[in-house]
């Protein structure tokens, strides 16, 4: 990944004194966060729905997903974080070095978790499904836009190939949920 330093974007105002690679690494955390906790969501949600299951039993396995998920991604960031920074170091280097970037993707995800989960706690299942879906492409989109303008890249291709790749897998997860239904 290109450092957004490379790009003109970095703002000492913004970041005070942190490093190029703390600002990456928490930048990094939090697009995949964000995204993966649109697309994971959406996509069993929607399998979910498109099998047929009760607006309770799809809030219940979003609840249990964004809890489960959040917590699992931000120890899997922590994790590997610390271990390429042991590759270089080859010694053991303590987990609090890398527990911004954990806690930045528990976050990113735990509170996007919620966009996709939100229909369904409000709507009848069948206004939910499609709203869930739209929802998340559109907060897709806007993550595209927020990471090409840090980035100073095109906004227009970013935000597609967000929404291009995240709702692939969200086509997915509908796929499967009516193909086992």
């Amino acid at each position: 990944m290109i450092s957004f330093f490379q790009t003109g974007a970095y703002n000492t105002r913004m970041f005070g004194n942190m490093t190029r690679e703390k600002i990456d690494s928490l930048f990094r955390n939090f697009v995949f966060g964000v995204e993966d906790s649109l697309v994971s969501t959406v996509g069993l949600l929607s399998g979910v729905a498109a099998a047929g299951e009760p607006s309770k039993t799809i809030i219940l396995a979003g609840v249990v997903l964004i809890f489960v998920e959040a917590f699992s991604m931000g120890i899997g960031s922590l994790l590997s974080d610390n271990s390429v920074r042991e590759l270089d170091n080859k010694e053991g280097i303590p987990l609090s070095r890398s527990l911004s970037g954990g806690v930045t993707m528990f976050v990113s995800y735990f509170i996007t978790g919620f966009i996709p989960l939100a229909p369904y706690l409000f709507l009848s299942r069948d206004v939910a499904f499609p709203t869930s879906i739209l929802a998340s492409l559109v907060a897709l989109a806007l993550l595209g836009i927020f990471s090409a303008r840090v980035a100073h890249i095109s906004v227009v291709k970013k935000a597609i190939q967000m929404v291009v790749l995240g709702g692939s897998a969200i086509a997915l997860g509908v796929l499967v949920g009516y193909v086992i239904n």
